[in-house]
């Protein structure tokens, strides 16, 4: 079920936000300071490519204030955009009754979007 998903996912917008992830990915690693942040943004492109039969979760041992600090500027950055994308395409899938899976898999997108360091993302 979760392959079938996955393909009408990249229908629904999964495979524009899945490339719009990798070209902020290669524009943030441009710089060294950017690597984390593309590095990131990479992981991102992946699970966007395939949301479907994974799960968000916390990490077990916090980074301490790094974290905060990364994600606020990531947040600035990149965090913002990316999650109004996220929000249309949510939007737009929300108008159709087959749709609505989807639209709650992009708002869940959408608030990793904004806040991706110390959560990870497993297979279920």
């Amino acid at each position: 079920m979760s392959f079938l998903g996955n393909l009408l996912w990249l229908v629904t917008g999964g495979i524009i936000v899945s490339l719009a992830y990798a070209l902020v990915g290669l524009c943030l690693c441009i710089t060294i300071i950017g690597i984390p942040l593309g590095l990131q943004s990479f992981k991102l492109a992946a699970l966007s490519f395939a949301p479907f039969g994974r799960t968000l979760e916390p990490f077990e041992r916090s980074l301490g204030p790094f974290t905060i600090v990364i994600n606020a500027i990531w947040l600035v950055c990149v965090g913002i955009e990316i999650a109004c994308t996220h929000l249309v395409f949510a939007l737009l899938c929300a108008i159709t009754i087959i749709g609505i899976p989807f639209a709650v898999q992009h708002v869940k997108l959408a608030s990793l979007a904004l806040w991706p360091f110390g959560r990870a993302f497993r297979d279920s």
